[in-house]
């Protein structure tokens, strides 16, 4: 009997894991239509498409300076408008003004990506809302399907993920064994989200939340945000989650929600509720119709990834200070000190084993030994916020997994609660 703790990850879906922190970059036609919504029967027209001022190197600038790894462009979204000058297509960057129609936005999102060394990634809605023969032709529609993703994965060099959104896809058939046989034969590293044949998965919600738990292994995949039915993946696979969510009320930009920008505090409790369960954080921001990220966007976007280095670069100890026993792992201070944060990663590459654990402390004046926290899986990464406490040691305790579990890192922090405070941090 196979159990899930036997299901393995691929050293690619690893390398995924491994990224953590990505940007989503809702851009398009859309974004000169104000108030232009999801499955809108307003007409459009490329006409309106002319960022004069588009940047994507400011664009990946910005999410490598934030510490990102990857980042996703709308190279499609449900509209149809092809953000670069597809051949099966009228409704493109082609027939707009931008650049008297010679320009390619995917081009430049990916030149960008490799300058900056961030792992490029297309966002494609199988849902085409120009194509009118959608729901009219499917094998028609498949075989347009198959020729933009031709195009896509043909053109411009290795693409690290291409990301299938289902929403308009309910009840909709597609050839997934040839659109995928194609995918494959084009881009076999591609990591492929969500739909088809998957490597990784939608956590199901646009909060940016993981649940708890969040296993690596599941038999179902969500698809869409209008659906609560699921995918049959037929059998468990190693299929990690991703959380998406955006900076404001929209994914695209607009002029009316600027006001809606997450604070930094909401920002990092989505890093503690995505990444630090386990999960991928794919935090959107819509460019302007300048094709820029908007000031205060990035601003917030630059003040989360200095947030994070602050708390996580410079742990009191790590596993290197850590020793191994009979129930897990023991870290023993020299000194008491405060903790407030301690980071856990299990070494995933022969499966997820841990499925409960809890943290001990060794208190500062009576030496006991006392629970703080109890957990269910670690996975890539748990990140366990506790109310200051001066302890002389803690302990990781195992309670029950399956198989053989590794601990690949344990570190222990004290950031407090501000800057400031975390300046009198105890020395190493």
């Amino acid at each position: 009997m196979i159990t899930n703790s036997m299901i393995k990850p691929t050293l690619r879906q690893l390398e995924y894991q491994g990224w953590e922190f990505g940007m989503f970059l809702h851009f398009g036609l859309r974004t000169f239509y104000e108030g232009y919504v999801d499955f809108d029967k307003r007409p459009m027209s490329p006409s309106a498409f002319n960022p004069v001022q588009l940047d994507c190197e400011q664009w990946i600038r910005t999410a490598k300076e934030s510490g990102m790894n990857y980042a996703v462009l709308t190279a499609k979204h449900h509209d149809g408008f092809s953000n670069w000058p597809s051949k099966y297509s009228s409704f493109t960057v082609a027939e707009s003004p931008w650049k008297e129609g010679t320009g390619d936005v995917v081009k430049e999102f990916v030149a960008a990506c490799r300058k900056y060394d961030v792992k490029p990634g297309l966002y494609y809605s199988p849902f085409d809302g120009s194509a009118d023969f959608y729901n009219q032709d499917a094998r028609a529609y498949d075989d347009y399907f198959v020729n933009q993703i031709t195009e896509l994965l043909g053109d411009y060099g290795d693409i690290d993920i291409l990301w299938f959104d289902g929403c308009g896809s309910e009840g909709h058939e597609y050839d997934w064994a040839r659109i995928m046989g194609e995918i494959r034969r084009l881009q076999p590293n591609i990591l492929i989200f969500n739909m088809g044949d998957p490597n990784f998965r939608w956590v199901g919600n646009e909060d940016g939340i993981a649940p708890i738990p969040c296993w690596n292994v599941t038999d179902a995949t969500e698809f869409s945000i209008l659906t609560q039915q699921k995918d049959a993946l037929g059998e468990h696979i190693w299929l990690p989650a991703e959380c998406d969510v955006q900076m404001r009320a929209n994914w695209f930009y607009s002029d009316s929600d600027e006001h809606t920008i997450k604070s930094l505090d909401q920002l990092m409790g989505l890093y503690y509720y995505s990444v630090g369960r386990g999960a991928n954080l794919l935090l959107n921001i819509g460019p302007d119709r300048e094709g820029l990220l908007p000031a205060k966007d990035t601003a917030q976007l630059q003040a989360m990834g200095d947030e994070i280095r602050r708390r996580f670069d410079h742990p009191i100890a790590s596993i290197e200070q850590c020793s191994q026993n009979k129930s897990g792992w023991s870290y023993e201070a020299t000194k008491p000190h405060l903790i407030d944060h301690i980071l856990i990663q299990e070494d995933l590459a022969n499966g997820e084993h841990v499925r409960s654990f809890r943290i001990n402390v060794t208190t500062e004046k009576t030496h006991r030994s006392i629970t703080v926290y109890e957990g269910r899986n670690i996975g890539h990464k748990a990140i366990i916020r506790i109310p200051a406490i001066k302890v002389r040691g803690l302990q990781l305790e195992i309670t029950d997994y399956d198989g053989v579990p590794s601990i690949r890192q344990m570190a222990i922090y004290y950031v407090g609660g501000t800057r400031e405070q975390s300046e009198h941090q105890p020395e190493k």
